[in-house]
């Protein structure tokens, strides 16, 4: 499990006074118009390696994207036998260009932060709300829940001691019931992204790393998964079914801290998108150098003229403040908003400009788990809805690259709850 989480002051995306932790900056602002959102205020694990990585044409193969290669039929072991490719993902759909006035499908991202399969059981648990509801969904995995506590000075984190870590390593069965976690979610179709390490957030952490500081995690962001038979021992159990050099292209960074040196760093693997954003307005995505932007994101609060970040931690705070236990006696009212929350947020799209729905997670208990009742509510309600994909990060990105330049700069102009005339906007 996660040490409790530490709380610090922090000055938020628009100029507020919000809370913070080691599972994201919090933010909490006033209006529901783009202009009021404050825009205008706003030798072991661990060597960094300048070579290219991901599912880019630079990933140091061929020249191809995983599923562009020829596959010969066979699992291929790689390395210690941590991990394999199998062949190209099963269970994703290939992205197709919009046709002249067709509408967009409403895109919905379920993602997790950590992705540990713990005595809660919400990592298994969420896999089959994901299937009964015909959901994929991105897990960002913290690389140090593969590294056994005995072995954790294999970690060698930026401006901390070997070993340091903001939270807990974890016992050698939620290793093995993570692995297979990820094994199982991997063939079902969902993505697995990166959490990174050591959670560091404020002083020391992300936010105050150098390019080749954050270089040097995430290469033991991988090191940790490629080498996990070596580290934990556990020589008997299945490889992964896929080549993490491939599938890893994006990621959420801890407290949502450090974009600006991490971009430049994710480049050099050939990554194509980074989640680690403090939260915009739901607009359709666009690019920094060169790489995806998927924030998370604004949404209407319930009974308020506030909104709230797209994020379970956000909608406690805003509830119960940096209390995880608070009053059971207000929590089914609390669920109630969470879930009221995100569907306006969904609904403002859904029925306007059908851009990209982006929700974080932690797979937590915080007010005795109502926030992931919520949560499972919402993918219930909206997931099989006409035109919905509840997809992963990587999907997405997949998709926009597909389409046509000028038509995503012309849905960039719409404002979230903006409805065009589909059949004359796409032409």
């Amino acid at each position: 499990m996660s040490k409790k989480p530490v709380y610090r002051a922090t000055k938020s995306l628009y100029g507020a006074t919000a809370l913070g932790s080691v599972c994201v900056a919090a933010a909490l602002v006033v209006g529901l118009t783009r202009g009021d959102t404050g825009e205008e205020s706003r030798k072991e694990a661990g060597s960094a390696s300048s070579a290219p990585r991901g599912g880019a044409a630079t990933d140091g193969s061929d020249g191809k994207k995983p599923e562009e290669e020829k596959w010969d039929g066979k699992v291929h072991v790689l390395g210690d036998g941590s991990t394999s490719y199998t062949g190209p993902q099963p269970n994703v759909a290939k992205p197709e260009k919009l046709k002249p006035g067709e509408k967009p499908p409403q895109f919905v991202v379920f993602s997790w932060d950590g992705a540990l399969e713990n005595d809660d059981k919400l990592f298994s648990h969420f896999r089959q709300v994901a299937k009964a509801n015909n959901a994929q969904m991105t897990y960002f995995l913290t690389g140090i829940y593969l590294l056994p506590k005995a072995d954790r000075k294999k970690y060698l984190p930026p401006r901390h001691d070997a070993g340091e870590a903001a939270i807990d390593f974890t016992s050698d069965a939620h290793i093995k019931d993570t692995l297979a976690q990820l094994s199982g979610a991997w063939r079902e179709g969902n993505e697995i992204g990166t959490h990174f390490n050591g959670h560091f957030c404020g002083k020391g952490g992300g936010g105050e790393w150098t390019m080749d500081e954050w270089k040097k995690e995430i290469e033991q962001s991988y090191s940790f998964v490629q080498n996990w038979k070596t580290n934990t021992g556990f020589k008997n159990l299945d490889p992964l079914p896929f080549d993490y050099k491939k599938e890893l292209v994006g990621g959420r960074a801890p407290c949502l801290e450090g974009q600006k040196t991490l971009i430049p760093a994710a480049k050099e693997f050939g990554w194509r998108y980074d989640a680690s954003s403090p939260g915009d307005f739901q607009l359709w995505p666009s690019k920094i150098d060169g790489i995806w932007n998927f924030p998370l994101q604004l949404l209407p609060y319930p009974q308020s003229e506030r909104q709230v970040l797209s994020m379970d931690f956000n909608f406690l705070y805003n509830q119960s403040g940096d209390n995880t236990n608070g009053d059971p006696a207000k929590r089914p009212e609390w669920q109630k908003l969470t879930r009221e929350g995100y569907l306006n947020g969904f609904e403002r799209v859904y029925n306007g400009s059908r851009a990209p729905l982006f929700i974080g997670n932690h797979f937590e208990t915080w007010n005795g788990g109502i926030y992931m009742k919520a949560m499972e509510d919402v993918m219930k309600s909206v997931c099989r809805r006409d035109g919905v994909r509840c997809v992963s990060f990587r999907q997405v990105a997949d998709w926009l690259d597909a389409q046509d330049p000028k038509v995503l700069a012309k849905l960039r102009t719409l404002d979230p709850a903006q409805a065009p005339d589909w059949k004359t906007f796409i032409k």
